[in-house]
């Protein structure tokens, strides 16, 4: 490819890269988080919570429940009640379980746990009532299978030593070269917690979005110019040009070089030890 044509095409656009830091935990919870817990008492070990009453409901009611459940609740616990992306399995909880007929979900659904997350909702009493019956339903249902739990509570990762993970951190692991604790990182695990966070660590995704990735076009006049990469693979490269049409080039006609701030995590995968993760994962768990 002709210098003239490529510096025609794109114009010098630089995508900047953000990431993570946070304060230092206070002396209690640091001491607390660089104990290993004893992986005999994992959560998914326990037994299930027992109903503290024997509570039946209609078919049609716990039917309702299952619509309206799916529909006001199912985003963040699942549809089925067992567990979704940011809030816990409901047929394992011990509110659930301490409830009867309402008395304990339904001042909590309708004010809500904003600390958490969860707003408060507005139903009236048959709406609340169906809810409460498909929720003691799935419970009662959970109860009578054998295996253990589908969602994985933040417990069940707490195995590592948050000192452990701050020394890899900072050291072999080479993450304080893009990260701080008090920059990027700071409060991440107020924002993410358990399996999230830990995803969130090895595959970084969702919101804010990672950095893009970008092709470092070098002219033959050394002028470098840099547009953001869709695809690449070993013969070619394509990028957006700077009216976002996508645009192909074979490497054998153009000097580039990808810049991708994703890397050193692909790197990193290859890595990681299953202590190591873990450590790190506790030491991010203290960043609040």
């Amino acid at each position: 490819m002709q210098a003239k044509r490529t510096s025609s095409i794109f114009s010098a656009a630089l995508l900047a890269g953000t990431f993570l830091v946070t304060q230092c935990p206070k002396a209690g919870a640091q001491e607390k988080a660089n104990t290993p817990r004893d992986p005999s008492q994992s959560p998914a070990a326990l037994p299930r919570p027992k109903s503290k009453a024997t509570q039946t409901y209609p078919a049609a009611q716990i039917k309702t429940g299952e619509l309206r459940f799916g529909a006001q609740c199912g985003f963040c616990h699942g549809r089925d009640a067992a567990g979704g992306e940011s809030a816990p399995d409901l047929t394992r909880s011990g509110l659930v379980a301490e409830d009867v007929r309402g008395d304990r979900l339904g001042p909590l659904i309708r004010t809500g746990r904003v600390d958490a997350g969860m707003p408060a909702f507005k139903l009236d009493d048959s709406e609340l009532n169906s809810i409460v019956a498909f929720v003691h339903n799935q419970m009662d249902k959970f109860a009578t299978l054998s295996g253990g739990r589908r969602s994985v509570e933040p417990a069940d990762l707490a195995t590592g030593n948050a000192a452990d993970g701050q020394a890899y951190f900072n050291g072999v692991g080479g993450c304080s070269g893009c990260h701080s604790a008090t920059g990027d990182l700071a409060g991440i695990a107020n924002r993410y917690r358990g399996l999230v966070l830990l995803q969130r660590m090895l595959y970084p995704g969702g919101r804010p979005a990672p950095p893009s990735p970008k092709a470092v076009f070098t002219l033959t006049s050394g002028q470098t110019i840099v547009a953001p990469l869709t695809a690449e693979d070993e013969f070619t490269v394509t990028v957006l040009d700077p009216l976002g049409v996508p645009r192909t080039y074979p490497r054998s006609s153009v000097n580039v070089k990808i810049d991708n701030p994703m890397s050193a995590h692909f790197v990193q995968l290859g890595a990681y030890t299953d202590a190591a993760m873990h450590n790190v994962y506790a030491y991010l768990d203290t960043l609040r």
